[in-house]
């Protein structure tokens, strides 16, 4: 008997889950790609254009050398790694009463996508409501639609006063419901740049404990901070206990081919996560993962230099954007820079994107595709500046080009 195909068994039946269909390929490999294909300049996507430390690079060379790594690693990460993460959060989050063990309380992942996947896998139940800062990095629409979850975008609007965009507090309290599961939370904010303050924290803090909410932080940015200051939600009262706190070395080091993440949280909601990425990557980067345990170790000077050289960099782009035209919103974190196109006489950041690489050779990407309320996001435009400062300049006087030319 001749077995019978797939498509015979269910014919008609689409063959992507309906509930990720909406997705499709993300935005930033559509816009690299544009890049690729028309040569232009690609501050779609955030991803250096310079490697990190020689340093770190040597260390995986000698771990595969060592033979450290070429198989399975523990599942949890090997100890080394999981290690240096506790002793990263001591380092710079002690004195806020932060002190992971490593034994217990740190698991890591391929990359910080995985880690909120898993997360949101392990604690969302189907019909259970989960809480997005709209505009929002697009993994976590998927992430939750995995996990059965309903979202709810709480919008960050643009702010006058600051000139960024913030989060309405009230709006925050006025989402929550008997449904609500947990609030998944990022700062510094991608794609606005935004940095939550302490105030903002204490209020988001105090909803959890008092509506009995779990929080996922994304904190993958978190040393690239340039006004203000980055506080761990899990700092703050009553939090520790209910927070699944991510972060991961590829902003931080410049790998982010590397894909090394983390998750550090109690021990119950660690074990909660590690059975989902268990059934995900199962262990991956072995040989890596040693070398991010030197990296974390790095003097202070590497961490305020890769700061200080970003704020140069981040400085530099945002006036070339302002000079051709664009309304720009500060950035206190993070590796972007969103601006406003109405003032260029355009209202579609999707369509203005489309034709930017043919009309001056520079990629970005429009900020409506991380919005559910897509009104709101679509006169903005977002462009990464982790490149090297003469790439910049050099997008930053064909954008003027183009804008003097219509």
């Amino acid at each position: 008997m001749t077995a019978m195909t797939a498509d015979q068994r269910v014919p008609g039946r689409p063959l992507l889950n309906r509930r990720l269909a909406e997705f499709g390929t993300t935005i930033f490999a559509e816009m690299s790609a544009l890049a690729v294909r028309t040569g232009a300049i690609n501050l779609g996507q955030g991803f250096p254009d310079t490697d990190g430390p020689e340093e770190v690079r040597e260390a995986a060379v000698r771990a595969l050398r060592d033979g450290r790594g070429n198989q399975y690693p523990p599942g949890p990460g090997v100890p080394e790694l999981r290690t240096a993460i506790a002793a990263h959060q001591r380092r710079w989050y002690g004195q806020l009463g932060l002190d992971p063990d490593p034994e217990t309380e740190v698991l890591v992942t391929a990359g910080a996508t995985e880690a909120i996947t898993a997360a949101l896998l392990a604690l969302v139940e189907p019909a259970d409501e989960v809480i997005a800062l709209e505009p929002y990095y697009d993994s976590y629409a998927a992430a939750i639609a995995m996990a059965g979850g309903t979202r709810v975008p709480v919008t960050l609007r643009p702010d006058a006063a600051s000139g960024t965009f913030r989060l309405d507090l009230d709006e925050l309290r006025d989402a929550v419901t008997d449904r609500t599961r947990l609030i998944l939370l990022n700062t510094p904010h991608n794609p606005t740049g935004t940095v939550l303050s302490r105030e903002e924290l204490t209020a988001v803090a105090e909803l959890c404990v008092e509506r009995g909410l779990l929080a996922v932080t994304d904190e993958v940015y978190e040393h690239l901070v340039y006004e203000g200051e980055h506080l761990p939600l899990a700092s703050f009262p009553g939090m520790r206990e209910r927070t699944v706190t991510i972060s991961s070395s590829g902003k931080t080091f410049s790998f982010t081919g590397w894909k090394v993440g983390w998750v550090t949280a109690t021990p119950a909601l660690v074990g909660a996560v590690r059975s989902a990425k268990q059934f995900m990557t199962y262990v991956s980067a072995g040989p890596f993962q040693y070398a991010v345990a030197e990296a974390l170790a790095l003097p202070d000077s590497y961490y305020t230099g890769l700061r200080e050289d970003l704020r140069a960099q981040r400085d530099l782009l945002s006036r070339g954007l302002a000079e051709a035209g664009f309304g720009v919103f500060r950035a206190p974190g993070t590796y972007f820079v969103t601006t406003d196109i109405r003032p260029l006489g355009e209202t579609s950041g999707i369509d203005f994107c489309l034709a930017l690489p043919e009309r001056c050779g520079v990629v970005a990407v429009p900020t409506q595709v991380f919005y559910d309320h897509q009104e709101a996001g679509a006169p903005f435009v977002r462009f990464a500046f982790c490149k090297r400062p003469q790439v910049l300049a050099d997008a930053a006087v064909r954008l003027k080009g183009a804008a003097a030319g219509g």
